[in-house]
């Protein structure tokens, strides 16, 4: 459920970096913590996918080499996880580069 609350705080990042590029008045010194404070966001949430994608590998080899400690339904739940969290990180990823487009095309006009 983290990776979801990341998501919502990505986009609203986004929506405010738009604004920002918009001209909406948000002060440049303000723009440019938010900027690092996305970047951090950004790479915390792509760690965060990346170490459920790396726990659910982890799951499936323990579970493949029969450790009695790991059962079925574990491993399912993970690799389930994992994948919703890379869709997530993925969508993100697109509406970031549509993002990208439309400040650039703001820019350009």
């Amino acid at each position: 459920m983290s990776t979801i609350s990341n998501v919502d705080q990505v986009l609203a990042e986004m929506r405010r970096l738009v604004s920002v590029a918009q001209g909406s008045g948000i002060e440049a010194g303000t723009a440019q913590k938010g900027d690092a404070d996305f970047a951090s966001l950004l790479k915390q949430s792509v760690n965060q996918v990346n170490e459920m994608q790396q726990s659910a590998t982890r799951l499936s080899t323990a579970f493949s080499a029969g450790d009695p400690n790991v059962d079925v339904a574990q491993v399912m739940v993970a690799l389930q996880k994992a994948g919703v969290a890379f869709q997530a990180m993925t969508e993100v990823r697109n509406l970031l580069i549509s993002a990208y487009h439309d400040v650039m095309s703001m820019h350009a006009s």
